[in-house]
């Protein structure tokens, strides 16, 4: 029996050995599966340890940081929040905003709604967090260290220059530009340019469509709103500016880069100015009044009250317009002369015309150099012009002192200041003279009357006058002066006739001029050509009575005295001239009947008796018909020596008495 139990009792120990060991196997095995698992937990405590920290301080110390911690925590969470929507829209923002502008603008005014809402909430959050962890340090309930770090992080935040946004509203504002100068672009075009731009009714502006304008103030409201309406201030300037100059090219307006260099006088543009008158009346009434228009349309609404105008302005200058300004000055520039106080009243004239539209067009201060420049001009012209106008009688009184034509025909200066005169009295030029020299009295505080004008010019033509008196009692042949005489007289009555001037001078005064005419031509005709048919006198003759012989040498002697004195008037008068053709073929038709029907008589009476004699030649050299026609050929207008006008300048001098006046006086005619 004993035996038998601790047989048993030795099998019971055997089996719980054998239990006891296959537990150890088994945690053994459950060890090693774990071992991993603890070194993660290893390493994660730290943290863990720091993380719960401040949960070692007083239960009420901790209950009293909740509500603090709360406070802080709700408004970054909604701070939070906002970024996360901002972020939702970057997908949209970053799309083309020309497939759909208004959705696009829509969901940037979202993105400005929530920067604002950023903008006035993120440094209050950020203040709040600061101040739990001040808190928190102040009521020791956390490590030193983690006070630390998170103090080190909220400065980092507080001072980051990085945009709330990642810069994703500077993005959407570019594409927004871009958009802006790419509608302007496309509905921006230099005009079509007629051949003649007087004739403006053949323009057709276009102007931007409502539409694109409705776009273009779209996108201006939100990059007004973001502070860069200069941006587009600046594209709208340079598109425009270049279109109208891209418009203005196709006129040629090379002639405005003249400097004062390249001319003498005003008759070396004198065509240029005819173009700048139309030029500018074109570019005025047309382009720069449809730009303002645009600009109106497009910034009135916008930004400041003056943007508009401001715009313009900037336009106009980059256009060109100080550039018509600047050689209307060039033109007052020119040496004096009366062309170019013709010139200076067109220039007078075009702007007068524009004054209007000047006023109204570059008004305000950013317009001021424009203003000014005009100012200058029309002062220039104005004075330039008086200066010239009063001078025109001393300047025609200095010419006595020149020879008159040695052919003696009518005297440039005559024919030019007679044209002259005409023109400044015609309806062209009366009222801008007029206006002129009233402004220019006024700025002296002096009245105008009308008589003013018509008096000078009345003084101008008596000037004229005396100088022709003159002139006729210069010549040392009686004869030409004669000749002399009748032109100039007979140049007054028919220009004058029928003219302002005229009508200025009244009908007896010209009446007057014709009568001298008929007198001085009588006279021309006696004390020359009317001295040779005596020559052919027929006494003693008739009553011969001593032979052929004695009477065909008597006929020989004044024959050969009429051939030489024929011969002597003829070439020297050959060289004279009478410039009216009606009056040249009239005095001819006079010589040829004073001349011609007494030798032709005189021949078939007494021509037999010397053309049978061996030298008949000699003293029969002329037949009717030949000296007819000889005498048909006198008095022709040949190209010469003129007189000239130039008026001098501030130290009285003439310039050059001599200067040749064709050209001025052809663009008087």
């Amino acid at each position: 029996m004993g035996g038998g139990w601790k047989v048993e009792k030795l099998v019971a120990v055997r089996r719980s050995l054998r239990t006891s060991l296959d537990r150890s196997r088994a945690l053994g095995a459950a060890l090693a599966r774990a071992g991993p698992r603890l070194d993660e937990i290893r390493q994660r405590l730290p943290p863990m340890e720091a993380a719960v920290r401040p949960i070692r301080a007083d239960r009420d110390a901790l209950a009293d940081a909740g509500g603090h911690i709360d406070r802080s925590v709700v408004p970054a969470a909604a701070v939070l929040k906002v970024f996360d929507a901002v972020h939702g829209l970057e997908r949209s923002l970053l799309s083309d905003p020309r497939a759909d502008l208004p959705g696009y603008l829509a969901v940037l005014k979202h993105l400005e709604e929530a920067l604002r809402f950023l903008s006035d909430n993120c440094g209050l959050a950020v203040q709040w967090l600061d101040d739990i962890v001040d808190y928190l340090d102040d009521q020791t309930l956390a490590d030193q260290r983690f006070i630390m770090g998170l103090k080190s992080f909220l400065v980092s935040l507080k001072s980051s220059p990085s945009p709330l946004d990642g810069g994703l509203l500077a993005a959407t504002l570019d594409k927004l530009e871009s958009e802006f100068r790419l509608l302007l672009a496309e509905h921006t075009t230099p005009l079509p340019m007629p051949p003649d731009t007087s004739d403006a009714s053949t323009i057709s502006t276009s102007p931007i469509p409502v539409l694109v304008i409705n776009k273009l103030r779209a996108i201006l409201e939100r990059m007004t709103a973001n502070n860069l309406l200069d941006r587009c201030v600046s594209i709208f300037v340079d598109v425009r500016g270049s279109n109208i100059r891209a418009s203005l090219r196709a006129l040629n307006l090379d002639y405005l880069e003249i400097t004062p260099n390249e001319f003498n006088d005003v008759q070396s543009i004198e065509g240029y100015i005819e173009k700048w008158g139309r030029h500018l009346q074109f570019a005025v009434k047309h382009l720069f009044e449809t730009e303002l228009k645009v600009c109106v349309e497009v910034f009135e609404q916008t930004g400041p009250p003056d943007v508009a105008v401001s715009c313009f302005a900037d336009i106009a200058a980059r256009a060109g317009i100080l550039g018509f300004l600047r050689f209307g000055t060039i033109v007052t520039e020119t040496r004096k002369d009366p062309i170019k106080l013709l010139k200076l009243l067109d220039v007078f004239a075009t702007l007068n015309k524009l004054r209007l539209d000047f006023n109204r067009l570059f008004r305000g201060k950013d317009c001021v150099e424009i203003q000014n420049q005009t100012r200058d001009l029309i002062k220039r012209v104005i004075d330039g012009a008086c200066d010239i106008f009063w001078e025109l009688l001393h300047q025609v009184e200095l010419q006595r002192q020149m020879p008159p034509p040695s052919d003696g025909a009518v005297p440039r200066l005559v024919s030019f200041i007679t044209e002259y005169c005409n023109k400044l009295l015609s309806d062209e030029y009366r009222p801008v003279l007029t206006q002129v020299l009233i402004i220019h009295r006024s700025w002296k505080q002096e009245k105008f009357q009308e008589e003013m004008l018509t008096d000078a010019i009345l003084e101008i033509f008596k000037a004229l006058e005396a100088n022709f008196d003159i002139w006729s009692k210069s010549y040392g042949d009686t004869s030409l002066s004669f000749l002399f005489a009748m032109n100039t007289h007979w140049h007054f009555y028919k220009n004058l006739k029928g003219t302002r001037l005229g009508e200025l001078l009244g009908e007896a005064k010209l009446k007057e001029h014709e009568q001298y005419k008929d007198y001085y031509a009588a006279s021309f005709l006696r004390e020359s050509w009317g001295k040779l048919p005596p020559l052919l006198s027929r006494e003693g003759l008739i009553l011969f009575s001593g032979g052929r012989v004695k009477a065909r040498d008597l006929v020989k002697q004044r024959l050969k005295g009429f051939n030489e004195s024929f011969n002597e008037m003829y070439h020297k008068q050959l060289s004279w001239v009478i410039s009216d053709k009606d009056l040249r073929e009239k005095m001819c038709q006079l010589v040829v009947q004073t001349i011609v029907p007494s030798y032709r008589s005189y021949m078939q009476n007494y021509g037999p008796l010397v053309e049978q004699d061996s030298s008949a030649s000699k003293y029969a050299k002329y037949t009717a018909q030949s000296l007819e026609k000889m005498l048909g050929s006198l008095f022709q207008h040949k190209p010469g020596r003129t007189m000239s006008l130039s008026i001098g300048h501030s130290n009285g001098k003439l310039t050059s008495v001599m200067n040749n006046l064709s050209r001025s006086a052809s663009t008087v005619s």
